[in-house]
């Protein structure tokens, strides 16, 4: 224990408030085996070839079911992502692409320009 001044012995300090979940576990697993036992053993005595099918269609229903969820989950974020790269590498290409375009009819204009003055100087020096 701390036996610092500021130390009050009637606070419980947290390891004796928690328990370690370890400890909880196994008692629980305990109080549901005899049931899941006797559960088990009672189908395998009873239950036809037929039963047998009808609940591996349910079990195998419920669980695509959730997987479906989760595999839907996990492709929408993958779309997402890769929708997201394509349309960056697009738009960086088109930003590429048009900043040439500008720069190519802006240099075209400048050169225009340049000739339509060159030649109106040479009309007013002749």
């Amino acid at each position: 224990m701390n036996q610092h001044s500021a130390f009050d012995a009637s606070i419980p300090v947290l390891t004796e408030v928690v328990s370690e979940p370890a400890a909880v576990a196994p008692v629980q697993d305990a109080a549901i085996a005899p049931e899941a036992e006797q559960l088990e053993r009672r189908a395998l005595e009873r239950w036809t070839g037929e039963q047998w099918s009808v609940l591996e269609r349910r079990v195998t229903e419920r669980v695509l079911q959730q997987l479906q969820g989760r595999v839907d989950f996990v492709l929408e974020g993958r779309v997402r992502d890769a929708m997201a790269d394509a349309m960056q590498r697009s738009l960086e290409r088109f930003s590429a692409e048009l900043g040439e375009g500008l720069q190519a009819a802006l240099g075209e204009i400048v050169s225009q320009a340049v000739a339509q003055e060159i030649t109106y100087l040479k009309t007013l020096d002749g």
